[in-house]
């Protein structure tokens, strides 16, 4: 994927991505951010689902303002807010999605039983998905992209709403797919678990871009040390406050009773997303 000075400005005024420019290098990314951060628009668009203001971005060379009918034949996207047809069970969504690609509908039937058994909705394929969790609907979601055989796909914060439990199967699920991916998620783990390139979103910009190491080099060599009190030049985040110091350092701080943590993704939305105490 290759971006080109992308902008996005809804009609109310808020500009959501401030014309961004990167290529993703790796077959599995993940697109990191607070609430607020572009992460969403910046997968509509890419999946032609939202013109930008301005720019373009091209898709295994596919120019998503011109190449649009190409590309939508070549990904899957599961949007964060896509929600099931009450009335309709889980093989009957699948059905209607998979033919709708142009499957047949023996090899859509094929790939709706694979799919549902990889995702432990087997079971479930006849019941109404009014019935269902709201786990077990992401899930059917997951399974649809799983099935679709697309080149890319696009998975908008995938495992919101599951269980721990239910997370792990579908991260099991996604490892399995052989297509480009490209998810946002709000889970760090899953990042890191899931893909090999971060990118780093904040205030409709990319702050950090490249491997779970390259994105925390700036952190290198420190630890995160936490305090309940209140302590000058910290980051405040909730009620607690944040600096990062060397490992030499980190030992005073934990004969003084402060808490040391090691660093994570977590730590670059502590870093850029909150404000340094005065």
């Amino acid at each position: 994927i290759e971006i080109f000075s992308l902008r996005k400005v809804y009609e109310n005024g808020i500009v959501a991505l401030k014309g961004i420019s990167t290529r993703i290098k790796r077959r599995r990314v993940s697109v990191i951010g607070k609430n607020g951060a572009g992460k969403t628009t910046l997968i509509r668009i890419l999946s032609t689902q939202l013109e930008p203001t301005s720019g373009y971005a091209l898709i295994n060379g596919l120019n998503i303002l011109r190449d649009e009918d190409r590309i939508r034949k070549k990904l899957s996207c599961i949007p964060q807010e896509a929600r099931p047809i009450g009335m309709l069970t889980p093989y009957e969504h699948m059905m209607l999605y998979l033919t709708a690609r142009g499957m047949s509908f023996r090899s859509a039937s094929e790939e709706a039983r694979k799919a549902l058994k990889e995702v432990g909705l087997w079971d479930f394929r006849d019941t109404p998905t009014d019935e269902l969790s709201g786990g077990m609907k992401r899930k059917l979601f997951v399974a649809m992209a799983l099935a679709s055989n697309g080149e890319v796909v696009f998975l908008d914060e995938p495992t919101t709403g599951l269980d721990p439990l239910s997370r792990v199967e579908i991260w099991s699920v996604i490892k399995g797919l052989s297509a480009e991916l490209l998810l946002t998620t709000h889970y760090m783990e899953e990042a890191q678990s899931l893909t090999e390139e971060i990118v780093f979103m904040n205030d409709g910009e990319i702050i950090r871009q490249g491997t779970p190491e390259e994105v925390l080099a700036e952190f290198s060599g420190k630890v995160r040390v936490e305090s309940r009190r209140p302590v000058d030049g910290w980051i405040k985040v909730g009620g607690v406050y944040i600096s990062y110091v060397s490992r030499e350092e980190a030992q005073r701080y934990v004969e003084q009773g402060f808490d040391v943590k090691q660093i994570t993704l977590d730590d670059l939305f502590f870093r850029y997303g909150v404000e340094i105490e005065p």
